[in-house]
């Protein structure tokens, strides 16, 4: 009797690239991002500098785009638009058990390389925290947190190829 085996080796190979995945670099080379003016009822002193600069270093840094200071390739600007608290998570007693800190911020992203890749959208993020702690106790690494994931967010929607 012969017993025959059979051993049938695969390969798969991905590649990811992550590294501005919109953009014809051929074609685009600049970037222009706006200061974000703060428009918020509720205004953090130190949310639209730290918006700003995340947001720079993130383009700057994921992509091959030279930032210049006008005539760009590609602009990005807006504004904070809310920075709001509110209890969430209500106990028996009617008081709140968790705070909700939210930021929302519009942003214009326009390519006037390639058409069909611009975006106006408004962004929001946020972080709850114990009703027992106080804003100023959690408010600047929650702004941090919640600046990163908007960051995020913005960087996908625009050239990131997802």
């Amino acid at each position: 009797m012969v017993i025959g085996h059979c051993l049938l080796l695969t390969a798969c190979s991905f590649s990811y690239g992550f590294q501005g995945g919109k953009l014809n670099y051929d074609i685009v080379k600049t970037i222009t991002i706006q200061d974000f003016t703060n428009r918020a009822t509720l205004v953090n002193p130190n949310l639209a500098p730290t918006f700003d600069r995340a947001l720079r270093d993130r383009f700057v840094e994921q992509t091959r785009l030279t930032a210049v200071d006008n005539n760009a390739d590609i602009t990005i600007e807006g504004e904070i638009t809310g920075y709001d608290i509110m209890g969430t998570a209500v106990k028996e007693d009617a008081y709140a058990s968790q705070t909700r800190l939210t930021i929302s911020i519009h942003v214009i992203y326009t390519n006037f390389k390639e058409e069909g890749n611009d975006v106006d959208q408004t962004f929001t993020a946020f972080r709850e925290f114990p009703a027992s702690s106080s804003l100023s106790e959690v408010e600047d690494t929650l702004v941090r947190e919640i600046v990163t994931e908007l960051v995020d967010m913005i960087y996908n929607a625009t050239v990131a190829n997802w």
